[in-house]
């Protein structure tokens, strides 16, 4: 059967991750919402971000499940649909269940199908590349919030006259358009189409075995790296929830325009960083690249602590570039660990398993709220980031391959 150059489906793959990531901007798309109902606190908004990460981590694993009975183009195209209606749905919103029903589950659920889709299809054709390509496709994931929510802020009146309406149900339908297009594009390696590919990749770059969820779950790998994910994940989270409070704490003549690209950096560089660690996983291995991205984490929050102190301009941009950087590694390292921990066969559903860490770890901004209501201080938060990358660092130390690796039987 006939396919294209494998760089064509990565290239779509981005596009479409690009798009996802979108539901991840929530905090600016908010804004003219809270405007036109000032009503709602912020605490009834900031909800649909916490239904929102429930129902991705559904998705992520519902698409996982569906990939046994429907192609990942399939899956694509429901999603398409889902998105649409959800985004429609948001735009004539006037009460918080319509909000949280739009954007929180149906555009939550979408955002998750389609990741596992793009992620198990395209990551299927590079065989030599896991790291790489997930680093890639996750940078237009990481990254969506930023570009897309430049241009949502660029075309949405921030007013109380409800012009942001207009603006989601067009963004669905260019969503809807693109998706149901680049569908077409979205098809899984079946092992028989790439043989020259497979053949080449090096035996340190086989999967060490072919197992289950089941079997995956009750493995310490499993539940090491996923502590060290969990805890680097919240460590992250905890930092960019209070990106823009410390950033005026840090220099209090910054203007709010500044504030904003200077903590759009940390989106920027993440971007950046899950290429770059991805790579790295393909060169050195899950061990080097997990404790390369705690030490980086570790840097980045002492470097914060001094530009709290300092009150350095230079110092917190530095800060927030190397904070980018370091939590980029924890996502291009999850995917290409469980492939190659865990083998390409049931891919989809231990992924979305993996990915399950989100729901815990989305908790970390909400404790860097408490901490610093009890508090007042950054630096307080700074110091219990620090120790939950110590924690995860010290896991990752345990972290075990199996005894005999394997490359899966190609039928």
């Amino acid at each position: 059967m006939n396919h294209l150059n494998r760089w064509i489906y990565a290239s779509v793959g981005v596009v479409i991750m690009l798009l996802a990531g979108l539901v991840y901007a929530w905090t600016v798309l908010q804004a003219p919402i809270a405007m036109m109902y000032k009503e709602w606190t912020k605490s009834q908004l900031s909800v649909t971000f916490t239904i929102i990460m429930f129902c991705f981590c559904l998705g992520g694993f519902l698409g996982g499940v569906m990939q046994k009975k429907l192609t990942p183009r399939v899956i694509v195209w429901i999603s398409a649909l889902l998105f649409l209606a959800g985004f429609s749905i948001t735009s004539v919103a006037d009460s918080l269940i319509t909000l949280y029903l739009g954007f929180g589950v149906l555009a939550g659920l979408a955002s998750g199908l389609v990741y596992n889709a793009v992620m198990s299809s395209v990551t299927s054709w590079f065989p030599d590349k896991q790291g790489f390509i997930s680093g890639l496709l996750l940078m237009g994931f990481g990254i969506s919030g930023f570009i897309i929510g430049k241009v949502y802020t660029a075309v949405t009146p921030m007013d109380s006259n409800g012009g942001w309406r207009t603006t989601f149900l067009v963004f669905g339908f260019i969503i809807f358009v693109v998706m149901a297009f680049a569908g077409f594009f979205i098809v899984k390696n079946d092992k028989q189409w790439d043989v020259d590919v497979t053949e080449n990749v090096k035996e340190s770059e086989k999967s060490y075995e072919e197992i289950c969820s089941k079997e995956m779950v009750v493995r310490p790998s499993f539940w090491l790296y996923l502590f060290w994910a969990t805890s680097l994940s919240a460590a992250g989270l905890a930092i960019i929830s209070q990106g823009a409070p410390m950033a005026m704490e840090a220099c209090p003549e910054i203007t709010m325009s500044t504030v904003a690209t200077v903590v759009g950096l940390i989106s920027v560089f993440n971007g950046v960083g899950r290429i770059v660690f991805g790579t790295l996983f393909d060169k050195i291995g899950h061990f080097f690249t997990m404790v390369i991205g705690s030490v980086i984490f570790i840097i980045a929050i002492i470097l914060l602590i001094t530009a709290l102190t300092s009150h350095m301009m230079v110092l917190l941009i530095v800060a927030y570039i190397v904070t980018g950087l370091a939590y980029g590694c924890i996502t291009p390292t999850g995917s290409a660990y469980v492939n190659r921990f865990y083998g390409s066969k049931n891919y989809p559903i231990n992924l979305s398993v993996v990915n399950m860490n989100m729901l815990v770890s989305s908790f970390g901004s909400m404790a860097a709220g408490i901490v610093f209501d009890l508090t007042h201080s950054y630096v307080a938060i700074l110091e219990m980031v620090i120790i939950l990358v110590v924690l995860g660092t010290v896991a990752s130390f345990f972290i075990r391959k199996p005894k005999e690796a394997h490359l899966p039987v190609i039928q």
